[in-house]
């Protein structure tokens, strides 16, 4: 038997239902995945984007505890490398996902830095390399970003490093983490976006433990990983290549990352997210639920 991952809480996205939009004719309605969330054995969820999950606050705890769910964290997506000038429009976003993550009684507010490149055209849309002057902006937004979130919704902001955007490789990672304050931004690492951009969890884990706050756990097909790199091609239609697996069968191993998660000896979330947008509506339950008995076979 493994050892019992106790610190570990496992939940899991809409994400992993093929849910990439707050409305969109391909995707499962929301009171699907919450019941089928529920059904394949996850006590935690998150937001997914937000007007997906009813953004009343008293109807949307209403439906999630019927179910005995409970809500880990909210996500925004952010440009903060622009600098000042985007900040209203960034608050405005921030403000309006924090104050219902808030209201659910979670701690986490996930930042996903936005993309370089169109996710449905393959249009680049600025240089994948930041200037000097776009990294600063970009770190000290960051630093900015945590200190109101914490001081308005006493939420902590957790980074998200993500394919086709600024913070994806692992040189990438290392430097807005040695270029921010522990005290206002830390990371959530996603294992499958680290490892497509050629990351190794387990290293950063071990290397940057202290400032790895939550948890996302996917996996990535090696070769069509492979085939994507060859060929230039962008996050979305890659999604759609499968290249995001179901687990044991992709990289990285998951039970070596959850261990080294344990080993911080602090509570962490780890939330499973397998994107697959756009999926058939009764593909996503049977993965939830052998991904969900995978993971309890790690000892989370």
């Amino acid at each position: 038997m493994p050892h019992a991952l106790d610190r570990i809480r496992v939940g899991s996205a809409p994400d992993s239902w093929g849910v990439w939009f707050p409305d969109d004719p391909q995707q499962v309605p929301w009171e699907r995945f919450l019941d089928e969330v529920a059904e394949a054995g996850y006590d935690w969820i998150e937001l997914g984007p937000y007007g997906y999950l009813p953004t009343d606050p008293a109807r949307l705890t209403d439906e999630v505890t019927k179910r005995n769910l409970k809500v880990s964290a909210g996500t925004v997506f952010t440009g903060m490398h622009r600098g000042p000038a985007v900040w209203e429009e960034t608050w405005a976003h921030v403000g309006q996902v924090a104050a219902l993550t808030q209201a659910m009684g979670a701690k986490h507010l996930v930042v996903i830095p936005s993309f370089w490149r169109d996710d449905k055209t393959a249009e680049i849309l600025e240089p994948p390399e930041l200037t000097a002057e776009q990294w600063a902006h970009l770190t000290k937004g960051m630093e900015q970003l945590g200190h109101e979130v914490r001081e308005r919704y006493g939420l902590d902001i957790v980074v998200h490093p993500h394919a086709d955007t600024h913070i994806d490789t692992e040189e990438h990672v290392e430097r807005f983490l040695d270029s921010t304050d522990s005290e206002l931004v830390n990371l959530c690492l996603d294992t499958g976006h680290y490892a497509y951009c050629g990351g190794d969890s387990v290293k950063l884990i071990e290397t940057y433990g202290e400032r790895i706050g939550y948890l996302h756990l996917k996996q990535v097909d090696p070769d069509i990983l492979a085939d994507v790199v060859a060929g230039g091609v962008p996050f979305g239609p890659a999604v759609q290549r499968g290249v995001m697996c179901e687990p044991p069968s992709g990289v990285p191993e998951l039970g070596p990352v959850l261990q080294a998660a344990q080993r911080l000896g602090v509570e962490l979330f780890a939330i499973v997210e397998q994107d697959m947008y756009p999926c058939e509506p009764d593909k996503p339950l049977p993965i939830a639920v052998r991904t969900r008995r995978f993971l309890r076979s790690c000892g989370a």
